[in-house]
């Protein structure tokens, strides 16, 4: 559970990305996502964060916590670790924090790890977000096998909400006519400047990247050169900033859960020693 940023009012940013639902393994995303950012220092990412982190997933494993969490690295941007932890409310969240803060034994192994780790970090932030499935087009995913996220964000002006949902209605239209097209979506509740929402497009693999275009073109020609000039004029009304980047999913950095593991051991639980995960559940809670 950490945090994330990105987005771009294209290919990906809605639809364009083939889905990764496995039949019989897919499953709506949570309705709470608690989410942390770590930024590190320049020379610090790569095996020497993977280290630190899995102190985290070491303590989580002893002590056998019920809630896992996934880790991803940054492809673009600045370096970067994002971690998030699902839960079904808000009331879930608070006992699990409860739960570790009443384990001691525990809870010293977590700071001692958050100790090593910090010292390889620039920044960190975190926030919680919650799941706009009216928002969403077809969200189901299937994680065991997705190894990539195209993650979006974007800022809207003030005042605009009733046109980014107008907007967000738009891309549902179209892109619902273009199979393979999805993306889930959430609204920022704590952490980040207001109205600010988040975009998850789900990969199997990159090569879905490429086919996106080819999806955008299909939307666009349907819009026409009239429907795409009205849906400019509402973008540039609404959107007050926005950028996209890609993630890649790191399982030695991931607290990850049986059903995961069962469904392809040979990612989720690689030779390397996993890493990253306790992470999840504790920071947010600091």
């Amino acid at each position: 559970m950490k945090r994330m940023t990105g987005l771009i009012l294209t290919t990906c940013l809605f639809g364009g990305c083939a889905a990764v639902v496995a039949q019989g393994q897919a499953v709506m995303p949570p309705k709470v996502l608690s989410a942390t950012r770590e930024f590190t220092k320049p020379g610090k990412n790569g095996m020497s964060h993977e280290k630190t982190e899995s102190a985290f997933v070491q303590a989580m494993a002893r002590a056998k916590w019920p809630t896992h969490y996934l880790a991803m690295e940054s492809m673009s941007g600045k370096p970067r670790a994002l971690f998030f932890t699902a839960y079904d409310s808000f009331g879930s969240w608070e006992k699990d924090v409860m739960a570790t803060e009443k384990n001691t034994a525990f809870t010293a192994e977590l700071d001692r790890a958050n100790v090593a780790d910090g010292d390889l970090l620039s920044g960190i932030d975190q926030a919680a977000l919650i799941f706009r499935e009216e928002l969403s087009l077809h969200p189901e995913v299937d994680i065991a096998h997705t190894r990539y996220f195209e993650i979006s964000g974007v800022k809207i002006k003030q005042g605009h909400d009733k046109d980014w949902e107008a907007l967000v209605k738009i891309y549902q239209s179209g892109f619902g006519k273009i199979e393979g097209s999805h993306w889930a979506m959430y609204q920022v509740q704590y952490g980040a400047e207001d109205i600010t929402y988040i975009i998850f497009n789900p990969m199997k693999s990159a090569a879905e990247i490429d086919r996106a275009a080819g999806d955008w073109m299909k939307f666009a020609s349907a819009m026409g050169e009239d429907g795409m000039k009205k849906l400019n004029e509402l973008t540039a009304a609404t959107v007050d900033s926005s950028e996209t980047n890609l993630f890649v999913i790191n399982p030695r950095m991931s607290y990850a859960s049986e059903d995961w593991i069962k469904a392809d051991p040979d990612f989720w639980k690689p030779k390397a020693a996993a890493g990253g995960a306790a992470k999840a559940a504790k920071k947010p809670a600091q």
